[in-house]
């Protein structure tokens, strides 16, 4: 006579109770471990202080993000929280967003005419990642900026 072997799927002294005891073990480390994931999301996204720029630390993070481009006009928003460039044609605007700078291109003549609202300067990037900059004008830094030999002649 042959013994039959016990099935599969449960093993010897162990019943029913058993796999929900393990499922419920499992099912709270996977929590836990969840949890640890959001907490180390969080903790990472505290925001850095980013120190204002000024005319050295614009024209180097304007010669990192656009290499080969060299800025003829540059002005600094009154706040330190961005920078517009000119390039030829081309308007080179670095500007903060959260704890990091953003550096985006659009034409200079579209530059020129951006609006200034609430003392600040908002300017169209034709970017969904970063659809508009909004940077603050000064009594000391106008918008729009005006050429180096323009502002010796007056």
């Amino acid at each position: 006579m042959v013994d039959a072997a016990p099935p599969a799927t449960t093993l010897p002294g162990r019943g029913e109770g058993a796999h929900v005891n393990a499922t419920i073990i499992q099912l709270a480390v996977s929590g836990a471990l969840v949890g640890l994931m959001i907490a180390v999301a969080g903790w990472a996204r505290i925001a850095r202080p980013v120190a204002p720029l000024d005319e050295a630390s614009a024209r180097a993070l304007l010669a990192a993000e656009f290499p080969g481009l060299s800025a003829d006009v540059l002005w600094i928003a009154g706040d330190g929280a961005g920078a517009v460039a000119r390039a030829g044609e081309e308007a080179l605007v670095i500007y903060r967003l959260g704890d990091s700078w953003v550096a985006r291109a659009m034409p200079w003549r579209l530059a020129l005419v951006a609006p200034v609202r609430r003392g600040r300067v908002l300017l169209k990037l034709r970017d969904p990642a970063a659809p508009m900059a909004r940077l603050a004008v000064s009594g000391v830094n106008p918008w729009p900026p005006e050429p180096a030999d323009k502002a010796l002649a007056a």
